[in-house]
């Protein structure tokens, strides 16, 4: 099969020896110069196909390279070229070193095993800390861990140049580390380390694999760290026939230890090194590429790099300011049933927070959606637990459960010695009944506790709406929202959207059995969504990246959320990073759309004037120009 290169992806194509960096804009077509360059290696330059190693980042872009590639060229001829993930490729090596030296190593990832990460990480918690960690809280020590590992810090070294609010988060790591080193157990970064190690020290194995690999292709090279860029130089060391494709434009992922300082400096690695460009977008109309490459151009960290394109003008980008974020839903729904194009119709968001009230709206408008992050679920969200556990103890004020897990998120102050105390009374006396009787109890406590028993009792008179407003405002569940948001990594106001989300839902249910039935039954249609294939597609801009959508809508488009607070008071203090990495974020929304791209902030929040998105404010400036 033929395909159709212009001049610059038919120079990289044709690149053989040597270290080169193909910086290639969104919509270039960079899978398929891969996939040609492939072939000309084997074809024109004679070289065996099981010379070549192609490493991506993620399982499905290592398959769709393999499918793509298979279709074009035939799955015959080619079948010992290898498409592998970095930690596919890290664990081969890993299982020869650990056969040879008679070592037996168990992974620890996923529910399905009996120590998993997670289950490890939570008792570690438990055990230092004397509480049940948040699943917020684990996925930022699980993320910061990887962040260690993948950007090869020591625990000491980041933590002289991190802030992190987790407590005891150091013991944390070195019990997890150590508990891992005794017993044999790898995480995916593990897997990524050890194999690090092993190339270090293991001169028979660096050899083999160096003497294996002749030529090694890496695919979404700006999302590589700085750890992976280690394994994958080593293994092209000395022959240094490493061919990168990559946007430093679209590197987001900085979380987990994306390094696009490595692409920066790579013509300082590499002083020989070719620089091919891929600038022409395939995807978008003018209007949108013309828009988008001024707008990059704003970042200092970079390539400069000219994004263009031979498509036509067509709709031009769209700033909506809709009033409150009810209007941002209505204004969704008639541009959605306006088009009436929902597979090829993305939602875009910087946060899942923004999917809760969205996918209550779709629902209630007979709108079909496909979520692609799984992680998504209103019983699992922890504020939607907060609520459940406080309406349980309304309608049952014996369940000395459901006080502990929210006693400290309520009005007043409980020791946790009462709590102890409370559970060692009969079962059948209510809980506020059961503090009354703690020995010495001063007359302050007393008058708390009868207090929150009147309140739980009324609160178990109130319609679902009413009594989340009460617990909000009445029980102080706001004031804890917020003291602890930027804890749990996000804006008072983003926290206070979900209560908002939460009283929309509720307002159409008489009671509580009701309320909880809808909220089960929007997680069945979230469950459900992954086999809707005519649905609108809901996801975070992170899940977008690789995508492409006819019509694409930006919502919640508010500064402090977007580009985050942490970004802007970076920036103000002088370090670039984190905004230029936000506003690469937004741009790489902007380059999902073809042809229609909404970009949608509010004026009020909760009753509350918000700002729009600064970045929402550059592109303004950019349109007069």
């Amino acid at each position: 099969m033929k395909i159709e290169l212009n001049k610059n992806q038919k120079s990289a194509s044709l690149h053989k020896d040597g270290p080169a960096l193909v910086l290639a804009v969104p919509g270039a077509g960079k899978t398929t110069v891969l996939i040609q360059r492939t072939r000309n290696l084997i074809k024109m330059y004679n070289v065996e196909p099981n010379e070549i190693l192609s490493i991506t980042f993620s399982r499905a872009s290592a398959n769709d390279m393999r499918e793509r590639f298979d279709s074009m060229f035939g799955s015959t001829c080619f079948q010992s070229v290898k498409f592998s993930t970095i930690h596919s490729f890290s664990y081969t090596i890993l299982r020869e070193y650990a056969f040879r030296k008679n070592i037996k190593y168990t992974l620890i990832e996923g529910q399905n095993q009996y120590t998993n990460k997670n289950k490890l990480l939570k008792k570690i918690y438990y055990d230092l800390n004397g509480e049940y960690i948040t699943e917020e809280n684990l996925e930022g020590i699980v993320n910061t861990i990887g962040y260690i590992k993948n950007m090869m810090y020591t625990i000491d070294d980041f933590l002289e140049e991190n802030k992190i609010d987790i407590k005891n988060f150091k013991e944390i790591y070195n019990i997890y580390e150590d508990y891992k080193s005794k017993y044999y157990l790898l995480d995916f970064d593990d897997m990524l380390l050890f194999t690090y190690r092993i190339l270090k020290q293991d001169k028979y194995l660096l050899n083999k694999y160096r003497n294996k690999y002749s030529y090694i292709q890496v695919d979404e090279g700006q999302d590589t760290s700085k750890l992976q860029l280690e394994i994958i130089k080593t293994i092209a060391t000395p022959k240094n026939n490493l061919f990168i494709v990559a946007d430093d434009d679209q590197s987001i992922y900085g979380f987990r230890g994306a390094f696009p300082k490595g692409l920066l400096n790579f013509d300082k690695d590499y002083p020989n090194a070719k620089l091919f460009y891929m600038e022409e977008n395939y995807r978008s109309s003018k209007n949108i590429v013309n828009v988008c490459n001024k707008f990059i151009k704003q970042n200092t960290l970079r390539y400069n790099k000219n994004l263009f394109t031979k498509n036509k003008i067509l709709k031009p980008i769209q700033i909506i300011r809709a009033e409150t974020v009810l209007d941002q839903y209505e204004y969704l729904i008639g541009e959605l049933k306006k088009y009436n194009d929902y597979p090829n119709t993305a939602i875009l968001y910087r946060n899942n927070i923004s999917a809760l009230g969205l996918i209550e709206y779709l629902a209630k408008n007979d709108i079909p959606f496909y979520i692609r992050d799984k992680k998504i679920n209103y019983h699992n969200q922890w504020i939607v637990k907060d609520i459940v556990e406080f309406l349980k103890l309304a309608y049952d004020d014996t369940n000395i459960q459901a006080f502990e897990n929210i006693y400290y998120k309520m009005r007043g102050f409980t020791f946790k010695k009462y709590v102890s105390f409370a559970k060692t009374l009969d079962y059948n006396m209510s809980v506020f009944d059961r503090l009354l009787k703690y020995p010495r109890l001063n007359e302050d406590y007393v008058k708390l506790y009868n207090e929150l028993k009147r309140d739980f009792k009324y609160l178990a008179k109130l319609n679902p709406k009413d009594s989340i407003a009460f617990i909000e405002s009445n029980l102080k569940y706001e004031r804890y929202l917020k003291e602890n948001s930027i804890k749990f990594g996000y804006t008072y106001d983003s926290l206070k959207t979900i209560l908002f989300d939460l009283k929309m839902i509720a307002e159409n249910t008489e009671d509580i059995n009701e309320f909880l039935g809808r909220l089960k039954y929007l997680d069945y249609l979230i469950s459900q969504s992954s086999k809707e294939r005519n649905g609108v597609t809901l996801t975070t801009i992170h899940s977008a990246k690789g995508l492409e959508f006819k019509n694409v809508y930006m919502v919640d488009l508010i500064d402090g959320d977007f580009p985050t607070s942490n970004s802007i008071e970076a920036f103000f203090k002088g370090n670039l990073d984190l905004l230029e990495e936000e506003r690469r974020l937004f741009y790489v929304g902007m380059t999902r759309a073809k042809e229609v791209l909404d970009l949608i902030t509010v004026k009020f929040r909760n009753d509350k004037i918000v700002e729009p998105s600064r970045f929402l404010v550059e592109l303004e400036e950019l349109f007069k120009e």
